[in-house]
């Protein structure tokens, strides 16, 4: 017999069964396979040097989590039609279709004004096209859409809220990827306390957690909001992404003509999906272009890199020196205002900046400057109570907000908001002076 399931071995799930299915079939196309050449952490590995994993893992490993979650709540007596099961099994699979080379670090750089979420429902609703409709229920849940004939509002929960499968996932997984213990998350624990109640407040069903999940949850918070400072906005990260942010500012200053006699041929030996992109000022109203959505699924890691490595050699010295910068992982320094007291005034560390990209043989202008000195401000909420937030079913049968819970550790100065105020320049600017 022709087994029915295809099994995808997963380091930090174990085995991921996927039906021989519609669900298989969407695997197997290019929009998802194109996830295993676009990395989960951007650069991320430049400075943890197991974080080599891919988007496509992460993609299995929410689906396999949704998997998860469904069976625990059926055998809770939350029983779904196998149509919504697979929908949902689809929307966790394609949940993070739309994400571009290197992940976040290009999110804004590529299509302006929208976020990864927005090209994925592009993607799906291409998808569906493809496939004759059968992604439509996927695409309500994707879309939080609910009502008569339509799959229930809070399988949406499991999808995207604060604490659904794709954090779940990622957390564990970068974590395991990264070396990172304080990102271990008991995720079977949280899985197995999910319940869904009627809510008379809302007047609908919703998901919650089980009051003896609680403490579960709050490691889950505590681990996202650790995960961040040490990982996804660590000091060489943040460096990362704006040197290659800057790379792609100067090609598209000479895209642009604005270099005058500097201009050199930037489309000679990069890749020509890449250009298509830096050629051209896409928005939010593109997202319905067939040409820039195949253009998209085509672009992948490969294309950056390859492109950084032609223009290493450009005319441009400026151009020239950010490659090679990236390629050589030899970033800016990046100091954060709140802890590091040895950093010159505004005025100052321009004057400095400029300063070295003379004797470097480069022109100091305003423009070249921006290419080398950033400022920028990093936000994380690790946990909002007022919006969305997380209900902890007590024995009571209430439902209660973790907040408000007695003895919560989750109090407002451990989950608020946090900003740091960083700049990055290269420290040879500094050391010179």
């Amino acid at each position: 017999m022709i087994g029915r399931f295809k099994l995808f071995s997963d380091p930090v799930h174990g085995f991921v069964s996927v039906p021989k299915d519609l669900i298989l079939d969407l695997v197997q196309t290019p929009e998802v396979q194109r996830l295993r050449r676009i990395r989960q952490l951007g650069v991320g590995h430049m400075v943890f040097p197991g974080a080599e994993h891919s988007r496509f893992g992460h993609a299995l490993g929410a689906m396999a989590l949704m998997h998860d979650a469904l069976a625990s709540l059926g055998e809770k007596g939350t029983l779904l039609a196998g149509e919504d099961v697979q929908a949902a099994l689809i929307a966790a699979l394609l949940h993070d279709v739309g994400h571009g080379p290197f992940s976040h670090t290009l999110e804004h750089s590529l299509i302006a004004g929208i976020e990864h979420e927005d090209l994925s429902r592009a993607l799906i609703l291409r998808l569906n096209e493809r496939f004759d409709g059968a992604l439509s229920r996927a695409l309500s849940i994707f879309d939080s859409e609910c009502g008569t004939g339509l799959p229930p509002a809070w399988l949406h929960s499991l999808l995207s809220s604060q604490l659904d499968m794709d954090r779940l996932d990622y957390l564990r997984r970068d974590s395991y990827y990264t070396g990172v213990v304080e990102g271990r998350v008991g995720v079977g624990r949280i899985i197995r306390t999910l319940r869904v109640v009627h809510d008379d407040r809302l007047g609908r069903d919703r998901l919650v957690v089980e009051a003896k999940g609680r403490y579960a949850v709050e490691n889950f918070l505590l681990s996202r909001r650790l995960m961040y400072w040490q990982v996804y906005l660590h000091k060489t990260v943040l460096s990362g992404d704006f040197l290659l942010r800057s790379i792609i500012g100067r090609v598209r200053d000479h895209l642009e003509g604005v270099l005058g006699q500097e201009a050199v041929d930037v489309a000679a030996g990069a890749s020509t999906r890449f250009l298509f992109f830096l050629d051209n000022h896409f928005g939010p109203g593109d997202l319905t272009r067939n040409e820039v959505l195949s253009a998209f699924v085509d672009l992948d890691d490969t294309d950056i890199i390859f492109s950084l490595k032609a223009w290493s050699t450009a005319r441009d010295p400026v151009l020239a020196h950010l490659c090679r910068r990236f390629l050589t992982r030899n970033f800016f320094r990046v100091s954060f205002l709140d802890e590091d007291d040895d950093v010159p005034p505004a005025g100052e560390l321009r004057d400095r900046v400029a300063a070295w990209l003379r004797a470097n043989g480069m022109i100091d202008s305003d423009r070249n400057v921006g290419h080398f000195l950033g400022t920028e401000t990093t936000r994380h909420e690790a946990y909002s109570a007022t919006r969305d937030g997380i209900g902890i079913l007590r024995r009571d049968g209430q439902v209660e907000e973790l907040a408000d819970v007695a003895g919560s550790v989750m109090q407002p100065d451990t989950w608020s908001r946090k900003e740091r105020t960083w700049v990055c320049c290269p420290k040879e600017a500094l050391i010179a002076s």
